[in-house]
């Protein structure tokens, strides 16, 4: 017997390997490599000279850069509580039994399988100003009154982007939900009817409990897709008015083609921290609830 554990136990460690081979490769070694660049003045070209943590100093006093910090958290802060939200209310919706059911939840999910590139340059042939098809039509019942470039305007752009993304990708959240919701024992629904629970007291002390999987996965997936946006922005306004929508990703991405190498790999640990801490306060606030429950 002694002999058999043994063995099943190599072989756990044996069948490990691979993904922890994997894991190295395709995180560890980069994340290295990206520290080691970060900490020097690559421009992609010459030879780089190490200047040590100048690159993050110069990030805290970049003004354009600071922005960009701000308007990615907002975008977060808007865009993953409403994507929950609304997902959740989707799934309560199509947990019912009811005739198209089938077909709604198809509706609801096919945005999220199309490219965010794409679906924001559709987007942007509706919302353009002067020849955009939302625009077309809300002119023909009211001429003149909604002119207004949406993409254009500094305090109008972020929302837009914001209920572009959560109208794309609500769908997925909506379906991890819905997941979680079949998955609840009727037995629980019958004994809390019982005890005399009316909807909205199931609701709170059986379906929200019970969802906890369901809501780590979706909270954590879209602060990570949130604070990382970065296509959705490309399409419909490039960054614009300006700088106003820019975010922290394409931010990057302009700096590295820049020629400021070394400076954008910084700026990429710092998007790297400014997602993982947030996703690993919420880990442990939810461990310490389930552990609650």
């Amino acid at each position: 017997m002694r002999m058999i554990r043994y063995f099943n136990l190599n072989l756990h460690k044996v069948m490990a390997v691979p993904a922890i081979l994997l894991f190295a490769l395709f995180f560890i070694y980069p994340l290295t490599q990206g520290i080691g660049i970060s900490l020097t003045d690559s421009n992609g070209v010459t030879q780089p000279s190490f200047t040590g943590l100048q690159n993050f100093v110069d990030f805290f006093h970049d003004d354009r850069a600071m922005h960009d910090v701000m308007t990615t958290v907002l975008f977060a802060l808007g865009s993953a509580p409403l994507l929950n939200l609304f997902g959740f209310l989707y799934a309560l919706l199509l947990d019912r039994n009811f005739k198209g059911k089938a077909v709604v939840r198809a509706i609801v999910y096919l945005p999220a399988v199309i490219s965010p590139l794409i679906m924001g340059y559709v987007w942007y042939f509706i919302l353009q100003p002067g020849r955009g098809y939302l625009f077309r039509l809300l002119d023909h019942f009211h001429p003149g009154m909604w002119s207004i470039n949406w993409l254009g305007d500094n305090s109008a752009a972020l929302k837009v982007l914001i209920f572009v993304n959560v109208w794309q990708f609500v769908g997925m959240t909506m379906i991890i939900y819905l997941a979680g919701l079949q998955s609840i024992p009727e037995e629980l629904y019958e004994a809390s009817k019982i005890d005399g629970a009316g909807y909205f007291s199931k609701l709170w002390y059986v379906t929200i409990p019970m969802l906890y999987p369901s809501i780590k996965i979706n909270v954590v997936t879209n602060i990570i897709g949130s604070l990382s946006v970065f296509e959705i922005i490309v399409a419909l306004t490039d960054g614009g008015p300006g700088f106003s929508t820019e975010s922290l990703s394409i931010f990057i991405l302009r700096k590295l083609y820049g020629s400021f190498t070394g400076y954008s790999t910084a700026v990429a640990l710092i998007l790297f921290l400014l997602i993982i801490v947030p996703v690993v306060v919420f880990l442990r606030l939810v461990r310490h609830k389930e552990f609650e429950l």
